[in-house]
């Protein structure tokens, strides 16, 4: 759980690229905001929790919930009342913020400007904290910088490890590294410090050599593996409330048809797929349409993301009611079935043959779903049936 509610951010990069050659998008939904496009600086005034997914994402204002923030470049400077999120390439933080603050990115930043009155969880290639943290503070990196007082207890996992002039960790400093560094005493004192070794294993260390990743973040292998499952679920989950949020609509009558025909949206989505894999092949005969190839393989990617987020939000919902939960819910009961339903569904991977079939099967309904939806778009409708006599058929009395 320590950066679960950072997921509700990640997924926001791939709505903000879906939006890249629109207009930016803005909704709301019981007090929650939500925005989305490709360079967007925004000033919120939120009564409740707001979302900024952009390319380039500027954020302002004041958010008296939780701000959630995604992008290639994030800065954040708004005045959040509960928890700040943020994720991107290179994360810039200049928010007071009334309780935690969890960030990832290859570039991460907390101006002095800032302030963290919670816990802050931080991950990155490069880590700066230079603002003060009343919690406790958990920074990951290749190289973690530490120029801001912590008045909790610190835990830094880190390649290289700088102490600025401000530094000070007034609770236990933990550190991890390749060999022990000497921790100023203005930082911490000697009985207050706890050092543990750590190595790459052999088989990260080995990826590295393959592919040439020295510069990305080096991280034990453990905290890795952790690290893939906690985005994973954020992206799920990050994705359910966009789609909620800006098409709850569309999203619960693609549901309903999976609740209601769920043999009849498994064939749609057979179909579905069998033509977004036939056209790959079909297109490259043309010669013509070879620079377009790549485009037909991420939308491989794309639906099959949709579908299989889709068809566990069904199955997660469907046994809630099941269960005794209500049957129309709210968008944070709604997530978090959705987030229940992912994990569940990760477990049963561990199952050989089982896992597969039902990660697969879910992927189908999803697929139909949204085949369902398409065709009945493309074929519209047809209008009022009229029998011989030119008669409506359900009106035969005239």
């Amino acid at each position: 759980m320590v950066m679960l509610r950072l997921v509700m951010s990640v997924l926001l990069v791939l709505w903000g690229a879906t939006l890249a050659m629109a207009e930016t998008s803005r909704t709301a939904s019981g007090g929650d905001r939500f925005v989305a496009g490709d360079a967007v600086i925004e000033s919120f005034t939120a009564p409740r929790d707001a979302f900024l997914a952009a390319s380039s994402a500027v954020a302002r204002g004041t958010v008296a919930g939780d701000l959630h923030v995604s992008g290639y470049d994030v800065a954040v400077s708004s005045d959040v009342g509960a928890d700040l999120y943020a994720a991107g390439s290179s994360v810039t933080i200049q928010s007071r913020v009334g309780e935690d603050l969890s960030a990832a990115g290859m570039t991460v930043r907390v101006d002095p400007e800032a302030s963290v009155t919670g816990n802050a969880r931080l991950m990155g290639r490069t880590v700066t904290i230079e603002g003060p943290i009343t919690g406790a503070l958990i920074a990951v990196g290749r190289t973690v910088v530490l120029n801001a007082p912590i008045s909790g207890d610190a835990q830094i996992v880190a390649r290289t490890i700088t102490f600025g002039p401000e530094a000070v960790v007034t609770g236990t400093l933990s550190y991890a590294t390749r060999a022990e560094i000497a921790v100023p005493e203005r930082v911490a004192p000697a009985d207050r410090v706890r050092f543990e070794a750590f190595s790459i294993s052999d088989a990260l260390d080995s990826a590295r050599e393959d592919w040439k990743l020295d510069e990305m973040p080096m991280l034990p292998a453990f905290l890795s593996a952790f690290s893939a499952l906690v985005i994973s679920l954020f992206f799920f989950v990050a994705l359910g409330a966009l789609m909620l949020g800006f098409f709850p609509r569309v999203v619960e009558g693609m549901r309903t048809d999976i609740v209601r025909r769920p043999g009849q949206m498994i064939v749609l989505g057979v179909v579905g797929l069998s033509m977004l894999f036939g056209m790959t092949p079909i297109i490259g005969m043309t010669l013509v349409g070879l620079p377009f190839i790549p485009a037909v393989l991420l939308a491989i990617v794309v639906v099959w993301t949709f579908g299989y987020a889709l068809g566990a939000y069904t199955v997660g919902l469907r046994l809630w009611t099941a269960f005794g939960g209500e049957a129309d819910p709210g968008m944070a009961i709604r997530l978090l079935v959705l987030a229940g339903a992912v994990v569940a569904i990760a477990l049963l991977n561990f199952i050989p043959f089982v896992g597969w079939v039902v990660n697969y099967t879910l992927v189908l309904l999803g697929i139909g779903a949204m085949v369902n939806v398409l065709f009945h778009w493309m074929i519209g409708n047809p209008g009022q049936a009229l029998d011989a006599d030119m008669k409506p058929i359900n009106d035969r009395s005239k």
